[in-house]
């Protein structure tokens, strides 16, 4: 049994995916860690700093199902050393031969930091996949809805009239600033790290600029330029970057969550076949998509938070905040592939009731006219005199039971066609050429792009 709920096998579903826990996990990182080992005795050997067949048995003997984790646990505790543990327990399977010339010039982060690296690269594709998928369904349903009005509504209550399409046009282009966000942040993420204690490279002597580069290039990353042991500011950009993504489908969620509510009944979610929405109270079905968008957002921006106070380190090396690196990034991926893919069926499964919306921009008597009443009124009488005068007219008259039509010709401000031809239909102002100018420049950007990151 596990000690943390993320990890339960009751409840791992909603607070990561299995395809980052692949990453992420024991297992994951323990390859990972091996592959950049790997990588750097080969390049050590190319170079003539080790002997190649040290480099070839270290790389025959680099596999997670080789490793015993007991005993590296063990020399990890004997040790107080994040990494000599591993490194014993690999040395423990290997020849004689090659023993010595484990991790040889390296340090700690030397592994871990382009293990990152590595790790950003496979979640980093994830995110970018199912952002695409998600804005892909914000499309249709922007194109679909183009032109179906509903009330839009400040601060909780109806104003003037938008449409549905506008609005899904409006989550569709947040999207889409995301994945702008992801391609331009990969040439700076996907760097290596080799540096040695402090950076300088000194273990490498002339050849080090040089190791490093063949060092990163065998591992498919970018060479970083000058060490960044203390330069935490990458990990900490992509994890802002995954807080922003969190926030966006919680915005998404806190709409569906707003909008199914049986008075309002816009918008409904799709319950999954078997889901029972309440025990006590059989007639309910939760809105548990949704709702938990907001749960895994306001998660994934607590360690973010974590990842940028780490960017605040001292001199060559600090593991303050280094080592928090290590519980919040992987915590922080989790939790927005875990969004991603709720996000991705809600959206899928998502129900727009086009009735309800007419509905209930009907039942408020026409008053949402008002902006556009005051836009007509403002050239007769001045912009302040015009809020004024229909303020008074229709509050009054919204508190007698009248309409807005019949408010606006017993003010005398509008004649009896005005009034009719404002509160005949609703006027959504330019929400549809919004949502076309949306549509079009997304539609160019995703032909325009990769289907996969980077």
């Amino acid at each position: 049994m596990t000690d943390r709920i993320t990890d339960s096998v009751l409840y791992r579903h909603l607070w990561g995916t299995d395809e980052a826990r692949a990453v992420l996990g024991e297992e994951g990182r323990l390859r990972g860690w091996l592959e950049v080992i790997t990588a750097l005795a080969r390049v050590q050997a190319e170079a003539g700093l080790i002997p190649a067949r040290a480099a070839s048995l270290i790389a025959e003997h680099a596999r997670p199902g080789r490793i015993d984790l007991a005993y590296a646990a063990e020399q990890t505790r004997q040790s107080s050393h994040s990494m000599l543990g591993l490194i014993r327990a690999l040395q423990a399977v290997l020849p004689d031969e090659a023993r010595d010339y484990v991790y040889a010039g390296a340090t700690v982060q030397d592994i871990t930091d382009t293990w990152t690296a590595l790790a950003l690269r496979r979640i980093g594709a994830m995110v970018w996949r199912d952002l695409r998928r998600i804005e892909e369904r914000l499309l249709e349903l922007a194109a679909e809805h183009r032109d179906t009005a509903m009330a839009g509504r400040t601060h909780g209550q109806p104003g003037s009239p938008v449409t549905f399409g506008w609005k899904a046009a409006s989550w569709a282009d947040e999207i889409r600033r995301h994945l702008d966000r992801l391609r331009d942040g990969a040439p700076r993420w996907l760097v290596g790290q080799l540096g040695g204690g402090t950076g300088s490279l000194v273990f490498y002597g002339e050849q080090g600029l040089a190791v490093r580069a063949s060092f990163c290039a065998a591992l498919g990353l970018a060479d970083p330029g000058i060490s960044w042991l203390t330069a935490r500011d990458r990990g900490a950009e992509f994890a802002q970057l995954l807080a922003l993504i969190c926030g966006t489908l919680a915005r998404i969620g806190g709409e569906v969550y707003e909008l199914q509510r049986p008075e309002i009944g816009e918008l409904r979610e799709a319950a999954p076949d078997g889901s029972v929405g309440s025990i006590t109270m059989p007639h309910k079905q939760n809105p548990e998509a949704s709702e938990h968008l907001d749960t895994l957002a306001r998660l994934a921006r607590s360690s973010a938070a974590v990842m940028s106070e780490a960017v605040v380190q001292q001199h060559e090396r600090d593991g303050r905040g280094w080592k928090a690196e290590w519980v919040a990034w992987p915590e922080t991926c989790l939790l927005t592939t875990a969004a991603l893919q709720i996000a991705a069926s809600l959206t899928a499964g998502l129900t727009v009731d086009a009735g309800a919306m007419r509905r209930n921009l009907a039942r408020h008597g026409g008053y949402p006219v008002s902006e556009r009443a005051l836009a007509l009124l403002t050239p007769r009488l001045g912009a302040r005199q015009a809020q004024e005068r229909l303020h008074q007219v229709l509050g009054a008259a919204r508190a007698e039971g009248v309409t807005a039509e019949q408010a606006l010709i017993r003010s005398v401000l509008f004649d009896p066609r005005e009034a009719a031809g404002l509160t005949a239909e609703p006027d959504t102002g330019c929400c549809a050429r919004m949502t076309d100018l949306v549509l079009a420049r997304a539609r160019a950007a995703r032909a325009a792009e990769p289907a996969e990151w980077p």
